[in-house]
């Protein structure tokens, strides 16, 4: 194997628990002797040893001297863990490949310059293209301090979520379905609207066939207008939060409350997004998956807050104008008003074509 190749396993060992390391973001780390691999690790969840201690631990005796290849800059500062700058330095590894650096200001190339300084030979973008793809939901989140924003919807060829008497179920395939769970999984929280908990009474949990972690659930619902009866009230299976505005019932308020429900007001008649992405980051929320209807969407898309959309496009025609389309709205007056979007993904799920897309430029 090559450095390439040596890279390219520490990055599939990353992406392997993607979804599970929040706040923290994935990383793998590979070390190798005499051509030889002696130690691979894996960051598992936040507060747990990250992945160079897993790689030197594997290795024992072997790391001295030997090459680390790992997916994100060491880190440099004291959290819930030692710095892995000093641990790196300390086993005597000779040199260390890394694929990017962390933009996090308490690391931010500092754990590079201390490698460096301890005589270590660095080197850093092997596999870049491929780390900055993997961290990018990370990236976003540390550099604006709001959650990275997915917007998520299976549809008609036509474009339409759902027919005219609402029914929903079900436009796109198994095979899309159980794709969605893994972006569940992959997300911090998925986020509807108060249209959607009464309408299709969701879970909105993953299921996945070998399990997943289930994001936390946030409701927008303005007048506080949602069933007791809900399932993102009467179940535990995750962590529930609602945004509300500032008029609603105070005592439906408390007895939400007392199944443990986190709600959030605005002192506002109407949601403001840009305020409801600063306070999901400052509760540590890195990202979220935007599975709203119509209305919903067209919200997030006409503010800008959004970093990709992702269609599960079935081959069906629900067709009819008073079928609810993908997204509500005003929308544009003339055609080259609309929103940009580069397609950054196409691929095959079953019958279905998944398109991934990108904000652009025309």
């Amino acid at each position: 194997m090559n450095d390439h190749e040596y890279m390219n396993l520490a990055i599939s060992l990353a992406k392997a628990v993607l979804g599970q390391t929040s706040p923290n973001p994935s990383v793998g780390a590979v070390l190798v002797q005499n051509g030889q691999l002696v130690g691979t690790g894996v960051h598992v969840k936040a507060g747990t040893p990250h992945a160079e201690v897993h790689a030197i631990k594997e290795a024992g005796s072997s790391a001295k001297g030997a090459t680390m290849y790992v997916t994100l800059e060491p880190c440099s500062h004291h959290g819930k863990t030692p710095p892995c700058a000093d641990l790196i330095i300390k086993t005597g590894i000779q040199r260390v490949f890394v694929a990017t650096l962390d933009p996090n200001p308490l690391v931010a190339g500092k754990g590079v310059e201390k490698l460096q300084s301890a005589g270590i030979e660095v080197e850093v973008g092997l596999g870049h293209p491929e780390a900055k793809q993997l961290y990018e939901k990370f990236f976003h989140f540390i550099q604006t301090n709001t959650p990275y924003v997915t917007i998520k919807a299976g549809i008609s060829l036509d474009g339409k979520i759902a027919t005219k008497s609402g029914d929903s179920k079900w436009i796109t395939s198994p095979e899309s379905r159980q794709d969605v769970h893994h972006l569940r999984h992959e997300h911090d929280g998925i986020l509807v609207g108060i249209h959607t908990i009464i309408q299709d009474n969701p879970l909105l949990t993953t299921r996945r066939p070998r399990g997943g972690i289930n994001p936390i659930r946030i409701v927008l619902d303005t007048n506080l207008n949602i069933p007791m009866s809900a399932n993102v009230i009467q179940d535990c299976a995750a962590k529930t939060i609602i945004f509300t505005g500032n008029s609603f019932d105070q005592e439906k308020k408390i007895a939400i409350e007392r199944y443990g429900i986190t709600i959030i007001s605005q002192e506002r008649s109407t949601l403001s997004l840009p305020e409801v992405l600063k306070k999901l980051g400052e509760l540590q929320v890195t990202s979220i998956l935007v599975e709203g209807g119509a209305k919903v969407h067209a919200s997030f898309i006409e503010a800008n807050a959004f970093q990709q959309v992702i269609t599960y496009i079935a081959p069906k025609i629900i067709g009819g104008r008073d079928a609810i389309s993908f997204v509500g709205g005003i929308g544009s007056n003339l055609v080259k008003s609309g929103k940009p979007l580069q397609f950054t993904e196409i691929k095959r799920l079953g019958p279905d074509i998944k398109i991934t897309a990108k904000p652009g430029r025309m």
